[in-house]
């Protein structure tokens, strides 16, 4: 009965115990702590799934490119899409983080919605660098996943970047973070770093330029590589 939104119910579990755990660590009142790791959570689910299923962008689609002519493409924008519906469902828990907490919610949540659809920008590319990829060297797929668990340490997404103290500036340079950055802080009535979306934007600039410049290259050989 609940179908997909078991993705909510984990989601709002995990926040609640990482919550109350964190905030005694951290020394952060709750009150505080909690809206601002819930939101943490529920945009790095979205960048670290667009990663780890970039990797099977061509491969899941092997019977369908193997059988009929279409764009390559599409089987990035049908990723994208997938994580697209999987972050709205999980919103939910923003939501009510955002209510239950009483955050103050103003005209800056546009700039949130201007750094999702950044984000899913960057899905594209991503979707497309890591399938092509996959699909000629298979275990990229293990070591995208195994590098998202690395980077969910080591990006402010739990834990404040001021923590760092003088080092958080390096944090700031994760594109990442900036991912995170760029949707959390507006939602939170806080201010966007001032690096993060300068950092952003370059990566996409770069990450576009790059890949397409590849998939132009090398995409009439994926049907032969998978």
């Amino acid at each position: 009965m609940l179908g997909p939104f078991w993705l909510t119910i984990s989601t709002l579990v995990l926040a609640a115990a990482m919550g109350l755990i964190y905030s005694k660590l951290f020394g952060i009142d709750i009150h505080t702590y909690l809206p601002y790791l819930v939101t943490g959570l529920v945009v790095w689910q979205f960048i670290s799934g667009m990663v780890t299923e970039g990797g099977e962008t061509f491969v899941r689609a092997q019977g369908v490119i193997q059988q009929i002519p279409m764009p390559f493409s599409l089987h990035a924008y049908r990723s994208v899409c997938r994580n697209l519906l999987v972050l709205a469902h999980s919103f939910v828990v923003i939501l009510i983080g955002l209510v239950a907490f009483r955050v103050a919610v103003d005209w800056h949540v546009v700039e949130s919605a201007a750094g999702l659809a950044l984000l899913a920008i960057n899905g594209l590319w991503i979707s497309i660098f890591l399938g092509m990829l996959s699909a000629r060297f298979r275990d990229v797929p293990p070591i995208a996943a195994n590098f998202m668990q690395v980077g969910f340490f080591v990006t402010p997404v739990f834990w404040p970047i001021d923590s760092l103290g003088e080092w958080k500036h390096l944090a700031a340079l994760n594109p990442l973070f900036a991912g995170i950055d760029v949707v959390r802080a507006p939602l939170l009535g806080a201010a966007v770093n001032e690096s993060s979306w300068v950092v952003l934007l370059c990566s996409t600039v770069l990450g576009c330029g790059v890949t397409f410049a590849l998939f132009a290259r090398f995409r009439t050989r994926i049907a032969y590589w998978i």
